[in-house]
């Protein structure tokens, strides 16, 4: 069992950064897959980018590439996702989530789920 608490969301402009926390309660966290997904009003959540367990290991959805990047930190039992040039398509509720089973872009793989830390970037 793992509990995430996600911070580091907020109202930024166009252009800026952000750095979202998720802070990973329980046993062996570093034997977890993670990944951050993002749901926009209206629309179904999403995948943004993730991290498998044997860490470098990393995937991102096409419109985050090159601006967006997911790290850990397993002595902090800590993941991160540094986002640059926000655009206003990044607004939404993210997500960080965590899987024992197998590194994944499908939200269905995902066991533990957070409860979101909202983003907004203004034009």
């Amino acid at each position: 069992q793992v509990q995430l608490v996600e911070s580091g969301g907020g109202l930024v402009q166009a252009g800026d950064s952000l750095t979202l926390s998720c802070a990973a309660s329980g046993r062996s966290f570093s034997r977890y897959h993670m990944g951050w997904f993002r749901q926009a009003p209206g629309k179904e959540r999403e995948f943004v980018a993730g991290i498998a367990w044997t860490s470098p290991a990393a995937a991102y959805a096409d419109p985050v590439k090159g601006r967006f990047t997911i790290s850990r930190d397993n002595a902090k039992n800590t993941v991160y996702l540094q986002m640059n040039s926000l655009k206003p398509d990044d607004t939404g509720v993210y997500y960080c989530a965590a899987t024992t089973t197998y590194f994944s872009v499908n939200s269905n793989a995902y066991e533990y789920w957070g409860q979101g830390t909202q983003v907004t970037v203004s034009s």
